[in-house]
C-alpha cells in the first residue's frame, strides 16, 4: 500500500469515526420507555449498618423484570441479581452487616403464563448473600423472612402457606438457618414468628390441623431451648414485642357456637430472665366489668405499656348466631325453653365461681346484682327464648336511604363501612382489673408516649356541619390511662390544618397545639397552659384556602420534652415549653429568601429531637430554586449554635439524607431535570468527598434529553410576583423557537431541578419524554384569589406565557396546554378565555362548578361542597355568590372556545364525576367545536392499567404532534372510530408488547 493510499485510508477512518461521534442521539420513543429501568423512589435503596454496602433495585416502569445491585461504597465491587417482576424490593442487611437477604419473585413471563391458567401459585424465593465472599444460599417457597435482630446469628424463613379457607389452619414450616454453621432446622405448623429487638428470643404461634398442639412458644436463640408458654385448642395470633424486647403480648381466639366469630383473650408475657410469667385476661370470666355483647378485637394488636404494668388492647361487638327460624313458629314456649332461658341458681353459682375478677364482698354483691338484672329481663319476656329474625331467604330490596339529618353522607358511610367493621375501642387490663377507655361518647383514644395519658378527638357533635362546609371542629379529651378518667381539654376545637392539632411531648405529659394563629403548650398533670411567643408569626400566610389562620407544621419536640422546634415561612425556631425562650436557629432564611423546610432524622429509632447533637436541615432557595443540606452545630455546653453551615448548596435537587446505623457513613440523593436521581455516600459528617454509588437509569445515555432549564420571573395580573420553570428541548439552539407544552397545577416552579423519570403515567404526561422529542415545556405558578379559581389561572398563566415567549425559546404559534384534575379544570377554563393556544389536553376536568358542587367525591364518599368551600375550590357556597360560580365555570363560556380539545375522562372517576367531562364534550360537540373524549372503562381519576396508560400516552403525543408539529393527523382525531371498528383499530396500534 502506497503512503498516499495509506494516508487517505487513515483520513477516511478518522473521518468516519469523527462523523460517527458527531451523530446526535435519538429522542426516546414510547417503545423505548416500555423497556426503561430505574431506581424506585419507594424503598428502592438500602445502606448497610456499617455503611460499606449499598443495595438498590432497578425496576421496570412497565412489566419487565427487575434487578438488584449490591454495590460496595468504598470501591468498584458490584454484584447484580435478577429478582423477577418486582416494583420494589423486600431486602434486609443483617445487623452486623455480614449478610444480606432479599426476595426473588416470578418473572414477568412466568406471571403472564400463570394468568392464563389461574389457580397454580407462583412460588417466591429468598436468596442469602454472605457479603465477604458473595456466597449465595437459596431458599424455595418463602413468603417472609427476618434476621434475629441485633444478635444476627439466624435467618428465619416462613414458607409459603398452602391453600385453604378462612378457618383452615395457618401453620406452615419455619426454617431457622444458622448463619455461622449453615445448619437449618425445620419447625412445623408455625403461623406467626417475631424476634425481639435484641434477637435473643423468638416468639412463635402454632396453628395445626384440628388445633392439635396449638399454642405460643418462646425459643431462646442462644441455647435453642424452647418453652411452651401456653397450649389450648385455640388460635394464637398478633404477636407484639415491646420496643425494648422485654415483654410480649398476643391474642388467643376460641370458637363459641353462640357467636359468628371467635371470642378472644389477651395474653401478656414478661420476665424473660427466668421463667417467663404469663398474664391472661379472659373477658368471659369477667362478667362484672367487661361489657356484655363484646369481645377483645382481633383487629388491634395488644401491647404492654412501657412499664410492663398494663396491657392495652381493643374491644368490639360480637355478633350472636341467629337461632333456628323454625322455632319461631310457635308462640308459646315449651317448659324446656323456660329452663334454658331463665338463669337458674345453679347457673348463677357457676358464673360466680368462674369470675376471676371478684376479689371482695363488694365485687360479689355487684356480680349478683348484675345476674339478677339479667334474669329479670328474661322473666319480663315471659321466660321465652328470644325470637330470632324472620326467614333469611326473604328477598330484600337493595336500597340506600339518604336523610337530610344524616350526620355523614350515605356515600361516606359506605366508604367507611370496612373501617367501621374493623374499629375497636381501646381498653386496658392491669393484672387485676379491666378498664374500658373508649366508648360511644369518646370513641378513639390514642395512647401518648409512656402510656400515662391518652388523647381523644371526638368530632361527632360537629360531624354534620363539618361534612357540609369542610371547616373542621372537634372536642378534645385527655384520658388518664391508669384510671380511665377523662378531662375535656377543648370543646369545638378548630383545626384549619393538621399543624394545629395537639402533639405530645416525648415524656407524654405536655401537648403542643395551635389556636387562633398561636401555639400553646398544655401541661397535663397541672392543667397549666403556656403561650409560646416569638418575634415572628407561625401562620402560613401563603395558604390561600378558605380557612382561618392555618399554622405551619412544627418539626417536633426535643427528646427531653423541654423545647419544640417551630417553623415560620423561612426559619426554624427553638422555643422552650415554658414560653420563656425563643431562638432563631437558622437566622438568615427570611433575609436571604432561603426556606429551611425540614430536619433530617438520621436515627430512625430516635425519641424526639436530640438538641445535644448537630441538626441537619434541608435548604431551599425560594427565588433561585437551589437546594441543599445544612448543619446547625453544637457548642461545648451541648447547645445548638444559631446559624446554619451549608454542606451542600447546588443548582440541583438534593435531599434524602440518611446515616448508617453503626458507622459514620451518610447517604443522600441528587438529581436535576436532565440528570437521573443517584445516591452518594460520604464518610464525613460534613458530607465532603461524597462518592456516587448508584447508577440509575442505565439506558439514559442512549437518548437525547433537555439541554437545560431557565427560570422565568413574571408578575400576575393581580400583582403577585411569581416564577415559572422553562425546560429547553433536546438539541436546543439559541435563537430558534420550539413547539411548547404549558403544564400547571397550582405552584410547581419548585420542580425546576426535579428529574422526570420516563414512564407511562396515569395522566399521559411526562415532561422528560416531551423535551426529548423536541418540545419545550413551561411550568408556571398559579396563586388564587378567593371566589375566582378559574380567573386566577387566567391572571397567572397568560402573563407567565408572555414572559416565557420573551426568552426567545417558545414559538408562540405552536403552543399547547395540558393539565389533569384541577389542572384539567384550569385547561378547560383557559380555552374559554383565550385563543392563544393551538391545542389543549384536559384530564378529568371540572367543567360546571354549579353541578360539581353538589356531586359526590366518590373516592372518599364526601360531598364536593366541603372541598369547594374549605379546600381547593376556594369558593363560598353557590347560593351565596352564584355569579362567582358562573364566572368560573368553563361550561358557561363554552361558546368562546376556539382551541381543539382532547379530553380524558373515565367512567369510574371517583374524584371528578364522569358527567363533568360528558357535559363539556356534549356542549362543544353541539357547537361543532373540535373535541375528542377518550374514556377508559372502569378506570378511576387516573389510569391504573398499563395498557391504558400506554395507549393514552401515545394518543396525547399524537394529538400535540399533529397540532404543534404538523405531523400526520391521527385517524381517531380526524374522523373518529366507530364502536364496530374499535377492535380492529386497537389491534393495529403499537402496544409495545415484549
Amino acid at each position: 500500500m502506497s503512503k498516499l493510499v495509506l494516508s487517505l485510508f487513515v483520513l477516511l477512518c478518522f473521518g468516519q469515526q469523527g462523523f460517527a461521534q458527531s451523530q446526535p442521539k435519538p429522542p426516546i420513543s414510547w417503545k423505548d420507555v416500555a423497556a426503561w429501568k430505574s431506581i424506585s423512589p419507594f424503598g428502592g435503596t438500602q445502606l448497610s449498618p456499617d455503611g460499606k454496602w449499598m443495595a438498590y433495585v432497578l425496576s421496570s416502569v412497565a412489566e419487565g423484570d427487575a434487578e438488584l445491585i449490591l454495590q460496595k461504597t468504598g470501591d468498584t465491587t458490584r454484584h447484580t441479581y435478577a429478582i423477577g417482576a418486582a416494583t420494589f424490593a423486600q431486602m434486609s442487611f443483617s445487623d452486623d452487616a455480614r449478610y444480606f437477604a432479599f426476595k426473588v419473585f416470578p418473572t414477568a413471563k412466568e406471571k403472564k403464563a400463570a394468568a392464563k391458567s389461574p389457580g397454580k401459585p407462583l412460588p417466591e424465593k429468598v436468596w442469602l448473600i454472605e457479603l465477604a465472599s458473595a456466597k449465595k444460599t437459596e431458599f424455595e417457597r418463602i413468603s417472609a423472612f427476618a434476621f434475629n435482630g441485633e444478635t444476627a446469628s439466624f435467618l428465619a424463613l416462613l414458607t409459603t402457606p398452602g391453600a385453604g379457607g378462612p378457618d383452615a389452619p395457618k401453620g406452615r414450616d419455619l426454617l431457622l438457618y444458622e448463619l455461622a454453621t449453615g445448619k437449618t432446622q425445620n419447625i412445623g405448623n408455625i403461623s406467626e414468628m417475631a424476634f425481639n429487638k435484641k434477637g435473643d428470643w423468638l416468639a412463635l404461634t402454632v396453628d395445626a390441623a384440628e388445633k392439635a398442639g396449638n399454642g405460643v412458644h418462646l425459643r431462646q436463640m442462644t441455647t435453642g431451648l424452647t418453652t411452651v408458654v401456653e397450649n389450648d385448642k385455640a388460635r394464637y395470633q398478633s404477636l407484639s414485642w415491646t420496643e425494648k424486647g422485654d415483654g410480649l403480648a398476643l391474642l388467643k381466639g376460641t370458637k363459641d357456637d353462640k357467636f359468628k366469630s371467635e371470642l378472644y383473650s389477651v395474653l401478656g408475657i414478661k420476665n424473660f430472665g427466668g421463667a417467663p410469667s404469663l398474664t391472661v385476661y379472659q373477658p368471659t370470666k369477667d362478667s362484672l366489668n367487661f361489657p356484655k355483647g363484646m369481645t377483645v378485637s382481633p383487629n388491634r394488636r395488644p401491647v404492654w405499656t412501657e412499664d410492663l404494668g398494663r396491657l392495652l388492647f381493643g374491644i368490639h361487638k360480637v355478633d350472636p348466631v341467629k337461632k333456628d327460624t323454625k322455632a319461631d313458629a310457635k308462640t308459646e314456649p315449651k317448659k324446656d325453653s323456660v329452663k334454658t332461658a331463665v338463669v337458674s341458681d345453679k347457673d348463677k353459682l357457676a358464673r360466680i365461681k368462674a369470675d376471676t375478677t371478684i376479689k371482695s364482698l363488694e365485687d360479689l354483691q355487684k356480680a349478683l346484682a348484675k345476674l339478677k338484672t339479667d334474669s329479670s329481663k328474661v322473666a319480663q319476656r315471659g321466660g321465652a327464648v328470644p325470637s330470632a329474625d324472620k326467614k333469611d331467604d326473604i328477598d330484600k330490596p337493595e336500597v340506600t336511604i339518604w336523610n337530610w339529618q344524616d350526620k355523614t353522607l350515605q356515600s361516606r358511610q359506605q366508604i367507611n363501612e370496612p373501617q367501621e367493621k374493623q374499629f375497636s375501642f381501646l381498653a386496658m387490663y392491669d393484672g387485676t382489673k379491666f378498664t374500658r377507655l373508649g366508648d360511644s361518647t369518646v370513641r378513639d383514644v390514642r395512647p401518648l408516649p409512656k402510656e400515662l395519658y391518652g388523647l381523644a378527638m371526638e368530632d361527632s357533635p360537629y360531624e354534620y356541619q363539618n361534612s357540609l362546609d369542610g371547616q373542621n371542629y372537634t372536642d378534645i379529651y385527655v384520658v388518664d390511662l391508669k384510671t380511665g378518667v377523662r378531662t375535656k381539654l377543648f370543646e369545638k376545637f378548630y383545626g384549619p390544618s393538621g399543624a394545629n392539632l395537639p402533639r405530645a411531648s416525648e415524656d407524654g405529659t405536655r401537648l403542643l397545639y395551635g389556636k387562633d394563629g398561636q401555639f400553646y403548650v398544655y401541661h397535663i398533670p397541672t392543667k397549666a397552659t403556656v403561650t409560646l411567643s416569638a418575634p415572628t408569626s407561625f401562620i402560613d400566610t401563603e395558604d390561600d384556602h378558605h380557612v382561618e389562620k392555618p399554622l405551619i407544621y412544627p418539626l417536633g419536640w426535643s427528646s427531653d420534652s423541654r423545647y419544640v422546634l417551630l417553623r415560620d415561612l423561612w426559619d426554624i425556631w427553638k422555643v422552650s415549653a415554658d414560653g420563656r425562650e425563643a431562638v432563631n436557629l437558622t437566622r438568615n432564611g427570611k433575609a436571604e429568601k432561603i426556606r429551611y423546610t425540614g430536619r433530617y432524622r438520621l436515627d430512625p429509632e430516635e425519641k424526639g429531637i436530640d438538641l445535644k447533637k448537630p441538626l441537619y436541615v434541608r435548604l431551599y432557595g425560594e427565588m433561585t430554586k437551589k437546594s441543599g443540606i445544612g448543619r446547625i452545630d453544637i457548642d461545648k455546653k451541648g447547645n445548638p449554635v444559631p446559624g446554619v453551615r451549608p454542606l451542600i448548596w447546588e443548582d440541583a435537587s438534593v435531599g434524602g439524607l440518611a446515616k448508617a446505623k453503626k458507622a459514620e457513613a451518610y447517604v443522600f440523593s441528587r438529581e436535576d431535570f436532565n440528570d437521573p436521581t443517584d445516591y452518594f455516600v460520604s464518610a464525613s459528617a460534613d458530607l465532603s468527598a461524597a462518592k456516587q454509588v448508584t447508577k440509575n437509569a442505565p439506558d439514559f445515555g442512549k437518548y437525547s434529553w433537555s439541554t437545560g432549564v431557565q427560570l422565568v420571573n413574571y408578575v400576575s395580573d393581580k400583582g403577585d410576583s411569581l416564577q415559572g420553570a422553562l425546560f429547553l428541548p433536546a438539541g436546543y439552539e439559541k435563537g430558534k423557537k420550539y413547539p411548547t407544552i404549558v403544564y400547571y397545577y397550582e405552584k410547581l416552579s419548585q420542580t425546576l431541578h426535579s428529574y422526570a423519570n420516563p414512564g407511562f403515567s396515569g395522566t399521559g404526561w411526562n415532561p422528560g419524554v416531551y423535551t426529548s422529542n423536541g418540545y419545550a415545556v413551561f411550568i408556571p405558578d398559579i396563586v388564587y384569589k378567593f371566589n375566582d379559581p378559574g380567573m386566577s389561572a387566567v391572571w397567572c398563566v397568560l402573563p407567565a406565557v408572555k414572559a416565557a415567549i420573551r426568552t426567545g425559546v417558545i414559538d408562540e404559534q405552536r403552543m399547547g396546554i395540558h393539565g389533569h384534575s384541577w389542572g384539567g379544570y384550569q385547561t378547560s377554563f383557559l380555552i374559554t378565555q383565550t385563543g392563544l393556544f393551538k391545542a389543549a389536553a384536559a384530564g378529568a376536568p371540572l367543567t360546571d362548578m354549579v353541578s360539581m358542587y353538589n356531586l359526590i367525591y366518590k373516592n372518599a364518599g364526601i360531598g364536593n361542597g366541603q372541598i369547594f368551600e374549605a379546600s381547593q375550590g376556594r369558593l363560598v357556597a353557590p347560593w351565596e355568590n352564584w355569579e362567582a360560580y358562573y364566572r368560573n365555570s368553563p361550561l358557561q363560556h363554552v361558546t368562546k372556545v376556539t382551541t381543539p380539545l382532547l379530553l380524558l375522562h373515565n367512567d369510574a372517576d371517583g374524584a371528578v364525576d364522569f358527567t363533568q367531562g360528558v357535559e363539556f364534550y356534549n356542549a362543544l360537540r353541539r357547537l361543532k367545536k373540535p373535541v375528542v373524549l377518550v374514556q377508559y372503562k372502569g378506570e378511576n381519576h387516573g389510569l391504573a392499567k398499563l395498557p391504558n396508560r400506554k395507549d393514552y400516552s401515545v394518543r396525547m403525543m399524537e394529538f400535540f404532534d399533529y397540532h404543534l408539529k404538523s405531523k400526520p393527523e391521527p385517524d381517531w382525531w380526524k374522523k373518529g372510530i366507530r364502536k364496530s371498528d374499535l377492535e380492529e383499530h386497537l389491534e393495529k396500534r403499537v402496544l409495545f408488547e415484549d
